[in-house]
């Protein structure tokens, strides 16, 4: 004998008004038990609405772009107890007819996504209560009620990366089956965004600055209720520095370039100098060699090698410098600043490793000027001191490149006959597309690592 059975939203840790992006089953579907009937997103995850019967879909209670919370009313489900597993319709007595019902019935999903894309208004339920049903009210459809707009089909991977760059994703047309939302036009969006070619809401107390990307409001999160806290106020260079960060990674679409160097001569010529020059060294009247200090000389004769990187936009030109002022990326107890050694290009090794000690140390004292830290043209970012293989660093506006560098380790290296032990360091070069193609910053980063495996070549 059938029986008609309701399937509601089971427990979903805690959210509330989940919207529903994909429908699994429609009307006259056989469904197995723990079969997922819809697909939920919230902020963190997509998750199936398992049924919690076998039988046959009578009805769909939902559809595309509907929010549902726990204990919801998904769909009535006939269950039958001589085939549980699955329902195959047998000949019964002839049932007392019922009314059509005068609801509209849900349309299939590529129907609804298509209506979506479409901007057509689309039917949204309305809870409404029912006689002899205490608690939740179970959803109905109403055919004069209407979404606010139109619903964003995205994965929550798509979601997270429009909500870094602060785009509405409802301004966003998607390119994929059923006009689901990807990556590339997310991509795109903001690359049409910040060529002007799109009018896209600027939030609440932000101008065109901005690029006209819309960002949400922080989460309110009262961390209290999870543990014991300590509140500790941001220092003054973190609230700037995060400020900066914030918008250069929102603003430029950014682009990593990873490759190794052969510094294996470049350290025993370090390490050599340092030990002929200890005395003098230790007097101050010269610098103490580091790697950083042969990597600013390197990259200035790769910037003249290939002028783009040594530029800056300026509207619809680019800014092509003369000068080779490097910035190089400074830890300090107060937080990270960069300190801009000038004329890198009219300077030696020795030179430029005294000039960045003694800018290194302004830094550590929080001494360092405003025209110290200005009229970069390239950064360089070190982590070799600490570790690490390889990372993204953030581009310095108004500069288009940075170079981060990682801890060097020995690996074997073939040399067509066999492998030999070498110290290789690890580069990360990050790259504003909308001046440097994936091309010119492999290029940059090959000739970057020949001139650190041989500093002669700088002078050919």
């Amino acid at each position: 004998m059938a029986e008609m059975k309701e399937a509601r939203v089971p427990d979903i840790g805690g959210h509330d008004d989940v919207p529903i992006i994909e429908l699994l089953v429609k009307p006259g579907d056989t469904v197995s038990k723990d079969q997922g009937l819809v697909t939920l997103e919230s902020d963190k995850a997509t998750m199936e609405v398992p049924s919690p019967f076998a039988g046959v879909i009578k009805e769909l209670k939902v559809k595309l772009g509907d929010t549902v919370s726990e204990g919801g009313l998904v769909a009535i489900i006939e269950v039958s107890d001589a085939a549980p597993a699955a329902i195959t319709p047998t000949p019964a007595a002839p049932a007392p007819a019922t009314p059509a019902p005068e609801k509209p019935v849900p349309a299939p999903a590529p129907v609804v996504a298509a209506m979506i894309e479409s901007g057509a208004p689309v039917p949204a339920r309305a809870p409404v209560a029912e006689p002899g049903q205490p608690g939740i009210p179970p959803m109905r459809f109403e055919a004069d009620a209407v979404l606010p707009a139109k619903v964003p089909y995205a994965s929550p991977a798509v979601r997270l990366f429009a909500r870094e760059l602060g785009v509405d994703l409802a301004q966003v047309k998607g390119s994929a089956r059923g006009g689901r939302i990807g990556k590339e036009d997310v991509q795109n969006f903001v690359k049409s965004a910040l060529a002007g070619g799109v009018s896209a809401p600027v939030a609440a107390g932000g101008g065109a600055a901005g690029g006209g990307l819309n960002l949400l409001p922080w989460p309110k999160v009262d961390f209290a209720k999870f543990g014991a806290v300590e509140s500790k106020p941001l220092s003054r260079i973190q609230k700037i520095s995060g400020a900066n960060l914030a918008r250069n990674w929102a603003m430029i679409p950014h682009v990593t370039q990873f490759d190794e160097a052969d510094i294996t001569a470049l350290e025993d010529l370090r390490v050599a100098f340092n030990n002929e020059n200890a005395k003098a060294i230790a007097a101050g009247k010269t610098g103490k060699l580091t790697m950083l200090a042969f990597l600013i000389k390197a990259c200035v004769v790769a910037l003249q090698k290939f002028p783009t990187f040594n530029a800056s936009l300026d509207g619809d030109n680019l800014v092509l410098k003369q000068y080779f002022h490097i910035g190089f990326a400074a830890d300090t107890p107060n937080g990270l600043v960069v300190p801009v050694l000038r004329d890198a290009d009219r300077k030696g090794v020795a030179q430029i490793a005294k000039e960045m000690g003694e800018l290194a140390a302004l830094a550590r004292d929080g001494k360092l000027k405003p025209e110290q830290m200005q009229g970069g043209c390239f950064t360089i970012s070190s982590l070799g001191g600490i570790g690490g293989t390889k990372f993204t660093p953030i581009i310095n506006a108004p500069e288009v490149a940075i170079l981060g560098v990682s801890k060097s380790e020995i690996k074997p290296v073939w040399d067509g006959k066999a492998f030999q032990p070498k110290l290789m360091l690890p580069l990360s070069l990050s790259y504003d597309h909308r001046v440097i193609d994936g091309a010119a910053a492999a290029r940059f980063t090959t000739y970057l690592g020949q001139l650190l495996a041989d500093l002669r070549r700088a002078m050919l």
